[in-house]
């Protein structure tokens, strides 16, 4: 479970430590010439696009498997870094607090 708000919005929670994911994505050589060409005449460049979108998805899923990994509930007060492209792919970082549930809200179900 990952939430982006800084308090859990149903139970009271403990926090745990603080969890960090680096995500580093390829890019497809033959697209990023094509995307470097396509910056020199303007317009939108796609495969960067898609390309951070996968990698900031796939870091948010670490982020989440991490915290479940090491026996917490979820992450609170997620965070992205702004996505940085790189020679040859994209940076993402992702962090946020670990946290237990202690006590779930009246008439909330888990899940």
């Amino acid at each position: 479970m990952l939430i982006a708000l800084d308090s859990h919005p149903s139970a009271e929670i403990e926090l745990g430590e603080l969890l960090t994911v680096v995500h580093v994505k390829a890019a497809n050589v033959v697209k990023d010439i094509r995307e470097n060409i396509r910056n020199l005449v303007g317009g939108r460049m796609t495969h960067y696009e898609a390309l951070i979108r996968d990698a900031v998805n796939a870091a948010l899923a670490e982020l989440d498997a991490q915290a479940l990994a090491n026996g917490y509930d979820g992450v609170i007060g997620v965070k992205i870094a702004n996505p940085v492209v790189v020679e040859g792919g994209v940076e993402v970082v992702v962090y946020g607090n670990a946290f237990h549930v202690v006590r779930r809200a009246a008439g909330v179900s888990e899940g």
